[in-house]
């Protein structure tokens, strides 16, 4: 097998209901704990691909002058829609508290729906005051609305476990070219700036090699820079909504060990091929396990 170009961690993927399998994990075992749970859209979300098929009546030519006809294929989907958002939420969110080192942080991945609601519970679980930031994620992608203003954000609310002490290497973060580079000096449009709370990044592209099929699945870069900037080498991440693994992906490339938890088997599925030649173990089948705490 060949080596990765960057320096890998260990993946532990974990199927089944996240509060059984966050049981089993003692008091402040992570060091960054990043989520992206369902945005309570009221939709199935669902995910398709185009597989191609030899055929001599087919629309498309390819190599050679062979015909190809194109076949829309289904590759997962599951029902966003909850009743009672904050109750289902509000345990995993207090385990996410417990599980958290003096210095670690936790980041939820949310947009308009429920962001300010699932903010007012994160201020009772870990205090006003572990309130660090509102990160909003801007992209320009997709169908546009005709009755109101089109919605290209989300929404990534910080709390740090403890306001005074917490990672944040600002340095280690990737760079932005300059808006109006003539007005600063070739110094700093060489350097670039920093990003502020507002990042600017596309979605996945629905044909790049980054996509995997898996619905909502979030960018790589984007991702990247909470690992950075928010954790170090050697640290332990958690991502107990990680759907396509992109989190996982994130840490794995920056050295830091990473556990993964989803329900879902399509989640899984996807999880197995990307991962495929990595250091990574499946948990099979979850069971509730006794705290070590």
């Amino acid at each position: 097998m060949t080596a990765p170009s960057y320096l890998a961690g260990v993946i532990t993927v974990h199927q089944g209901d996240n509060l059984d399998v966050l049981a089993g994990y003692a008091d402040g075992t992570f060091d960054l704990i990043y989520i992206d749970p369902p945005f309570n859209t009221g939709r199935t979300q669902r995910r398709s691909r185009m597989r191609a098929h030899r055929d001599a009546s087919g629309a498309h030519v390819g190599f050679g002058g062979a015909r190809y006809r194109a076949e829309k294929v289904a590759s997962g989907s599951y029902a966003d829609r909850f009743d009672d958002y904050i109750g289902f939420l509000a345990p995993r969110l207090k385990e996410a508290h417990r599980l958290l080192g003096a210095s670690g942080s936790l980041f939820v991945h949310l947009d308009a729906r429920e962001v300010h609601y699932v903010k007012v519970l994160l201020d009772v679980l870990f205090g006003r005051e572990s309130f660090i930031n509102e990160i909003v994620w801007a992209y320009d992608y997709g169908a546009r609305a005709t009755k109101r203003w089109s919605a290209k954000h989300d929404n990534i609310l910080w709390y740090a476990k403890d306001p005074a002490r917490y990672t944040f290497d600002l340095a280690r973060s990737d760079r932005l070219p300059y808006m109006a580079p003539g007005l600063v000096t070739p110094e700093k449009r060489a350097r670039g700036k920093l990003p502020t709370d507002t990042w600017w990044h596309t979605i996945v592209s629905p044909t790049g090699k980054e996509k995997t099929g898996y619905p909502t699945q979030k960018p790589l870069a984007v991702l990247e820079r909470i690992v950075k900037v928010h954790s170090r080498p050697g640290d332990r991440l958690l991502d107990f909504f990680a759907g396509s693994g992109s989190f996982g992906d994130a840490a794995d490339r920056h050295g830091r060990d990473v556990v993964l938890v989803d329900e879902n088997p399509e989640a899984i599925r996807v999880m197995k091929r990307r991962f495929k030649g990595r250091e990574a173990e499946f948990v099979a089948k979850a069971r509730r396990a006794k705290s070590t705490r």
